[in-house]
């Protein structure tokens, strides 16, 4: 099983939005991958983080059966959508990968 997790500052303002109007945005945009893109097995998204650092607005924790998987989410259409809205946003991004 592969786990993905990712962390992102956001920019305090950024298309016309707040950090944390953007991080409610990026939460519904991610959590909707789970019913378009098959090979994604689960997800969490979470605005909430604490004891974490640097601070992160937006964590991602999700998890694929293969890398061959996660390979297929992270070029498949609708998660390049999310990614293109991310970059516009984000100031900051760490993401680790590992099989366990």
């Amino acid at each position: 099983m592969i786990k993905h997790i990712v962390m992102w500052k956001l920019k305090e303002h950024a298309l016309g939005a707040t950090a944390a109007e953007n991080a409610a945005r990026m939460k519904e945009m991610l959590e909707a991958l789970m019913q378009t893109i098959p090979t994604l097995a689960h997800i969490e998204v979470s605005l909430e983080t604490f004891a974490d650092t640097p601070a992160s607005d937006v964590v991602l924790y999700s998890e694929f059966a293969t890398r061959e998987d996660l390979d297929i989410y992270q070029t498949h259409p609708a998660h390049q959508k999310c990614v293109a809205f991310v970059k516009e946003v984000a100031e900051e991004r760490r993401a680790v990968d590992y099989v366990i």
